[in-house]
């Protein structure tokens, strides 16, 4: 199954830990310095780094599910 991707953009400070974690999958607004997903993604083969991602958030703004 696909993960899915919830971004809570109230509580992302912007710290990019999921940047490093998962590069391809995350990146910065640079006038909100609010993290989204890039187009195309997310898909089977970046479940590893979206688990990273997600562990290393230090606010907890990620959330991985199943669809």
């Amino acid at each position: 199954m696909t993960p899915r991707i919830h971004i809570d953009t109230a509580a992302c400070n912007g710290y990019g830990n999921c940047l490093v974690a998962a590069p391809d999958v995350f990146d910065l607004d640079p006038d909100t310095n609010i993290a989204f997903t890039r187009p195309g993604h997310p898909t089977d083969a970046d479940q590893d780094t979206l688990r990273e991602a997600e562990a290393d958030c230090p606010v907890r703004a990620i959330r991985i599910s199943k669809s």
